[in-house]
């Protein structure tokens, strides 16, 4: 696509959107198919969406998803009655902030993950090749995606797990030997399993783990061809620095996503990005925006900083204008994803001294 085609396929992108947001309200709203908790919300809000909203730009009316909606019970209120029947998950986000939020999954992490997959070059992470997961999993939706992820390529997925929230515990306690030994026992766990399984290829970690790894073992002598990557220490320096003294060539497919949201796609990065981190939503399942975090209604203009908002589309789960945790600066339209995207994601500035962040 040349750069003169990107404002029709901005326009096309639009319309995309526009038209799945109808059909998502229409499906959450109807008492046949809707969820009790949002089938509750219009009928005290006393207005319907599926007469007033007709397009992206309506979610406005709704408001902001307020983050306690998602903190404690009951988690049947989330379930749409549409999907009645079927075997349901539920995830949770950190917790570093008290209560974690749960989002109730079907077939949500699937779907994300298969359409991530499409973005992955075959020569690095091989169709077939097994993969090894070193990062969360217990209650989060990443073990189960990541796995499926390497199963959707036919692989198979080997496991170590890392619990945050212990970590958490020791930072806040200061316990930093104990942070080294339990990274270590982690690391310890991964490098038993890279060496005696010759086809795991792919690997997916988070950047602390990255490092301490490449720390013990070149990677890449040990058979790794990719490396997918997504984590809170995800910044330009870190980037830089695993493209270049980590991996020693092999690719480095970084990764914005969490539980409420899914998984966003990284733009391959050019010269001109100065080892910034560029992320673009899973549109229109998702979509990321830079707001002004004192008018959250008002989006800052391109390259300026604001605070991550996000709206999640899916028939399974329907959030508007939800403010994360997170700052960056907006990111502008590109051919290969024609909407906004988001550069050098990070802890909003606000709440950085209130939150133990930096654990993976």
């Amino acid at each position: 696509m040349s750069t003169t085609t990107l404002p029709s396929a901005m326009e096309a992108a639009r319309q995309r959107l526009d038209a799945w947001v109808r059909e998502v309200i229409e499906w959450h709203f109807d008492p046949a198919t809707g969820c009790p908790f949002w089938l509750n919300w219009a009928a005290n809000a006393g207005w319907d969406p599926r007469k007033e909203v007709h397009a992206y730009a309506d979610l406005d009316k709704f408001g902001g998803f307020q983050d306690e909606w998602l903190r404690g019970g009951p988690v049947r209120q989330w379930v749409p009655k549409g999907y009645a029947g079927k075997p349901v998950y539920i995830f949770e986000t950190g917790g570093s902030t008290g209560v974690p939020k749960a989002r109730i999954n079907i077939d949500d992490f699937r779907i994300d993950y298969e359409n991530f997959s499409k973005t992955l070059p075959d020569d690095a992470f091989p169709m077939g090749a097994d993969w090894i997961s070193i990062g969360p999993s217990g209650p989060r939706r990443l073990r189960l995606a990541v796995e499926h992820l390497c199963q959707h390529r036919g692989g198979i997925c080997f496991g170590v797990d890392l619990d945050p929230r212990w970590v958490i515990k020791l930072l806040k306690r200061n316990a930093f030997e104990e942070v080294e030994l339990y990274k270590r026992h982690v690391i310890d766990q991964a490098l038993t399993l890279m060496k005696a399984h010759d086809n795991i290829k792919c690997l997916f970690t988070t950047p602390k783990l990255l490092e301490a790894l490449c720390e013990r073992v070149s990677v890449k002598k040990l058979g790794i061809t990719g490396v997918f990557c997504g984590g809170t220490e995800m910044t330009p320096q870190f980037h830089r620095f695993a493209v270049e003294e980590l991996l020693d060539g092999i690719y480095f497919a970084p990764t914005y996503g969490n539980t409420l949201m899914g998984l966003a796609t990284h733009k391959p990065p050019t010269v001109d990005d100065n080892w910034a981190i560029i992320y673009f939503p899973p549109a229109p399942r998702a979509m990321i925006e830079v707001v002004d975090p004192d008018e959250p209604t008002r989006l800052v203009g391109y390259g300026e900083t604001g605070r991550v908002r996000l709206t999640t589309l899916t028939k399974e789960f329907f959030m508007p204008r939800f403010l994360e945790r997170d700052e960056a600066e907006r990111e502008a339209p590109c051919d290969q994803y024609p909407w906004d995207g988001v550069r050098n994601v990070r802890p909003f500035s606000k709440f950085a001294t209130n939150v133990v962040e930096g654990v993976y």
